[in-house]
């Protein structure tokens, strides 16, 4: 791929908490592996779309840097501690004033970033200021998701408008969940490719799964 293509890069931070543990974790773990198969099989997102994947738990750490479609590996999702959402929000905005392409004189810069980010708890004390500074910078179309009952609805909200809801952690619904990213990201890959910057273009929540919009 030349440095004149435009990329949609695409970023996935996810909670390995400790209660992401058993069924819950290896649902993400098969939705990823789902996610990559259909991407890789949809010329457009083989074309456009790079994927990162942050991790966080007691720390926060970029497992896969912002990498091609067609050259990108499953990385290993491994549990640890506690629910470090401050850090994960710092190790996103660096990688992503590290990594996305800003538009130049000569030419475009890279589509606004897709990032998902999905935790299942309440983030540890101390997350307001990096909340407060990813929605001051506004990096990209972030949609925050909830999972199970014990997930902090109003944290997500101080840090993007567009929050998800599940109603439980099962293999099912996060399944679903995961489902629905993959038709997000094909879909906006379209769109870039063929209305340019577009307002993003979401598929319906496959609602019958307990997945809403928090008002």
């Amino acid at each position: 791929m030349s440095e004149s293509t435009r990329r949609l890069p695409v970023y996935l931070v996810l909670d390995v908490s400790g209660s992401m543990a058993g069924d819950p974790i290896e649902a993400v773990k098969m939705g990823l592996k789902a996610l990559l198969s259909d991407l890789q099989d949809n010329p457009q997102a083989l074309e456009t779309v790079w994927l990162s994947v942050i991790t966080f738990g007691s720390s926060a750490r970029q497992v896969v840097p912002l990498t091609e479609i067609g050259a990108f590996s499953e990385p290993p999702l491994t549990i640890e501690g506690s629910t470090n959402l401050a850090d994960a929000l710092k190790v996103l905005k660096g990688a992503i004033t590290k990594e996305v392409r800003k538009n130049t004189a000569t030419q475009k810069g890279d589509w606004k970033p897709l990032i998902f980010l999905m935790t299942d708890g309440a983030p540890d004390p101390g997350w307001e200021a990096a909340a407060d500074d990813i929605k001051k910078l506004k990096p990209g179309n972030l949609i925050a998701c909830a999972v199970g009952p014990a997930a902090d609805t109003t944290a997500l909200k101080r840090i993007t408008e567009i929050v998800l809801k599940m109603s439980d952690c099962s293999p099912g619904t996060l399944g679903a969940f995961m489902k629905w990213m993959t038709d997000s990201v094909t879909r906006t890959s379209v769109s870039v490719g063929t209305k340019g910057d577009a307002a993003i273009d979401l598929p319906a929540l496959p609602a019958d799964k307990g997945i809403v919009i928090v008002p």
